[in-house]
């Protein structure tokens, strides 16, 4: 599969961009080979620190030991998406300087062509925030990257994380932020109210909205005119598919298993002719922002949606409004295999050809430290889970993530989004799911058109299919 994300490097700066300078910018050379020397010199430091002591040309305000952290005042250079929402990271970086005597400087993609071009000159950034799966794979790691493979912190990962930012075998990512998922979310005084359970199978879903319905209540939101939230469904079942065919994924990159014939796929698109009749009157002019308004005033029982929306209920209507959302996996067919699509966070890479290796692994290594995951987490609540095995979501947090999707974590019933797992995502995947929800296609047209997407997709990467 290697020639799949060799033909993806040409897109990656379009992917991936970066201009804007928060402090100053310092040039980027070869990272030093590790020696012995080096070695010994930083057990000194290590050493002399931990006993109060300084070693040879060091201050004793730069050598305390704190959680196996030096004291050591550095200063790295970090890029990241202009549009990414900086007071978490703000938050951990703030500990740093203080806990470690480590700055970060910021630097921002909004330019389509810079990325490669750093890279491949050697002038990257000492840290990068970017994709974890497929896209981290495209970016050809091994180049650009430091491996991250045996460092202890890592043990730290939850399983499905690691799989998400290992290529051949090496480890590479630390995660950025939480994860979150594609998911049913559901008004919790409506359940109440009816004495409805949490569904396990389609069918009891369907039964729960049927019981909703009769009740006056709207049994489905959906907000058709955001057209990327209707992909969500199809997206968030895919759970289900992996479930039923575990090699799916691959055989469908390969173009051996076609969602118009493939029993367990075509059901995601089935599912929406199923719950297109729940929908409220009005979804197709419905915004984001009106469905996250509805769902928060218990004007209608289920939302199928990224679990990103418990953040803008909160932001829009309060912490107790959000917690009267409730979260449940989209339902397959097997009561006893219940389980959550989950997407990833973006990751923190090191700069491989960065100076300053020594400086970059303590960063990271304090980043998963449940000190600075509670620093991030007070300043932004989490949408889902952590990817760091061990760590209990403060008492804070929302009820649908420290309750209900942390159980899938703990119960392992948790699979990725496909897009983390390969390349071969249909552009047009969107466009399909509103005209299904508009009901301009029926399931298996929009299976049909969404596998043409995919061919086109995979002949762009140059994979072809038989």
């Amino acid at each position: 599969m290697k020639k799949i994300y060799k033909a993806l490097l040409p897109a990656l700066a379009a992917v991936l961009t970066v201009h804007g300078l928060t402090g100053c910018h310092e040039s980027r050379v070869p990272t030093p080979a590790v020696t012995s020397e080096t070695t010994a010199k930083r057990t000194e430091a290590m050493t002399a620190a931990a006993k109060g002591a300084a070693p040879e040309g060091t201050s004793e305000a730069e050598t305390r030991t704190e959680d196996r952290q030096v004291y050591r005042k550095a200063t790295l250079s970090l890029l990241i998406d202009s549009n990414v929402a900086l007071d978490g990271l703000n938050a951990v970086c703030d500990l740093a300087k203080s806990e470690l005597g480590i700055t970060i400087e910021i630097e921002y993609k909004v330019d389509d062509s810079v990325l490669k071009t750093r890279l491949a000159a050697g002038e990257m950034t000492d840290l990068l925030v970017y994709n974890s799966g497929s896209l981290l794979r495209a970016m050809d790691p091994s180049e650009y990257l430091m491996d991250l493979t045996g460092q202890p912190f890592t043990d730290k990962y939850d399983d499905i994380y690691r799989r998400s930012v290992t290529v051949d075998g090496v480890v590479y990512g630390v995660p950025f932020a939480s994860t979150q998922a594609g998911a049913v979310m559901y008004y919790k005084p409506i359940y109440e109210e009816l004495g409805l359970k949490i569904p396990h199978t389609w069918d009891d879903f369907l039964a729960n909205c049927q019981a909703v319905e009769q009740a006056g209540h709207t049994a489905c939101l959906s907000c058709t005119a955001s057209k990327s939230m209707t992909q969500v469904l199809f997206l968030g079942d895919h759970y289900n598919v992996t479930a039923l065919d575990p090699d799916f994924t691959a055989k469908s990159e390969r173009g051996e298993a076609l969602y118009e014939s493939h029993r367990a796929a075509l059901r995601s698109w089935e599912k929406y002719e199923d719950v297109i009749p729940y929908f409220q009157e009005g979804h197709r002019e419905a915004s984001y922002d009106e469905v996250c308004r509805m769902l928060a005033q218990g004007e209608g029982a289920h939302w199928i949606c990224l679990t990103q929306a418990l953040s803008n209920i909160y932001s829009l209507y309060g912490k107790e409004a959000a917690d009267l959302i409730g979260v449940f996996g989209i339902p397959g067919d097997d009561s006893s295999d219940h389980g959550l699509t989950i997407w990833m966070p973006n990751s923190l890479y090191g700069n491989l050809h960065s100076p300053k290796r020594d400086d970059i692994l303590r960063f990271m290594e304090f980043y998963v430290s449940d000190q600075a995951l509670d620093a991030y987490a007070k300043a932004v609540l989490p949408d889902g889970p952590y990817c760091v095995k061990g760590y209990s979501l403060p008492a804070d947090s929302y009820a649908a993530v420290r309750d209900d999707m942390q159980a899938y974590f703990d119960a392992k019933k948790t699979k990725v989004a496909m897009e983390f797992e390969t390349a071969v995502k249909g552009a047009r995947c969107s466009s399909i799911t509103q005209s299904l929800c508009l009901g301009e296609l029926t399931a298996q047209e929009a299976a049909a058109a969404y596998d043409e997407d995919c061919r086109l997709q995979a002949l762009q990467l140059g994979v072809l299919w038989d």
